[in-house]
């Protein structure tokens, strides 16, 4: 995996406003709803987030910098447990606990319990189940698959994948465990289990607050003015909103339902769409004709407020 500070293209002493403002401008140019069927963006929009995720976190950036951990945000000791997978279960199981090998955990066993073989239930060692190790994971999970839910696959460091069912609603840094997925167990036990910490890379144009959603959705200035119906994109696709006349930039429109469903209750939030009314990029010599000899009726100072 690249190094997240060439992904985004600063250096390594950048701010958190530079790396913010990277971030964004990437994340337009390759979001794959401008890209639709081009696994070259698509791919390229995953690294970059997976890059933003890491370094926004001070407390990740500080261990990537530190050597702690690698670019995908993995701790580099996790991996030497599955080293010793090939080994065998009680030999990996040894070499986990910190022995050296079966001899060494013998050696352990004989002093502990004063070199009695049936010291341990009359089997002795033969005889001893242990659980194995839990092993921590983490994965980045997209925006629309923690809101609506989704099964993702987690490549491990041995190169064995984990199928990993995301919960509609999951949460940033949530953590699922998967039972019996972790270090094999010693003479016959059970399994550990895998402990998988979600983190949920920003999306393009939805931000989540709590359970709701908020979007920003630019306007024409006709539409503003004179009212109308648009389309605008929510976590299950396009519906269609009301534009009141004589709306402005920050007119706070809700869609009931159409947020995040929240795993206690099952209800849903809201998503609040926020209007931003943009000026024609051509020029319009009727318009500017036209403002040029309008006299309001209500004479107004939008900058009142920040002078007073």
């Amino acid at each position: 995996m690249k190094n997240p500070y060439e992904t985004l293209g600063v250096k390594p002493k950048a701010t958190d406003h530079e790396i913010r403002e990277a971030f964004k401008k990437l994340a337009k140019k390759y979001h794959p709803d401008l890209h639709p069927d081009d696994k070259t963006a698509e791919t390229k929009f995953k690294e970059i987030s997976g890059a933003y995720d890491l370094l926004k976190d001070k407390d990740k950036r500080r261990k990537f910098d530190a050597g702690e951990i690698d670019a995908s945000g993995a701790e580099k000791q996790q991996q030497y447990y599955r080293d010793y997978a090939g080994a065998g279960a009680s030999g990996s199981h040894a070499r986990q606990d910190g022995f050296a090998g079966n001899e060494g955990l013998d050696e352990f066993f004989a002093q502990a319990f004063g070199g009695r073989a049936g010291g341990m239930g009359g089997g002795g060692r033969a005889n001893m189940k242990a659980r194995g190790q839990d092993v921590s994971y983490t994965l980045r999970v997209s925006f629309m698959d923690a809101a609506t839910g989704a099964v993702n696959t987690l490549q491990l460091p041995d190169g064995k994948t984990l199928k990993v069912t995301i919960p509609e609603g999951a949460e940033d840094r949530q953590t699922l465990r998967l039972k019996g997925q972790g270090g094999p167990g010693y003479g016959g036990g059970p399994a550990g289990d895998a402990y998988i910490e979600l983190h949920i890379q920003p999306d393009a144009h939805f931000v989540r607050k709590d359970d709701n959603i908020h979007l920003d959705v630019p306007v024409t200035l006709k539409e503003a003015v004179l009212g109308a119906k648009i389309e605008v994109p929510t976590l299950s696709g396009p519906v269609s909103l009301t534009v009141p006349k004589g709306s402005n930039t920050g007119t706070k429109l809700r869609l009931k339902d159409r947020g995040i469903r929240n795993r206690k209750t099952g209800q849903k939030g809201h998503l609040y769409v926020t209007l931003k009314v943009m000026l024609p990029q051509a020029d319009e010599p009727e318009l500017a004709a036209f403002l040029e000899s309008w006299t309001p009726g209500h004479a107004q100072n939008p900058r009142k407020e920040i002078l007073s």
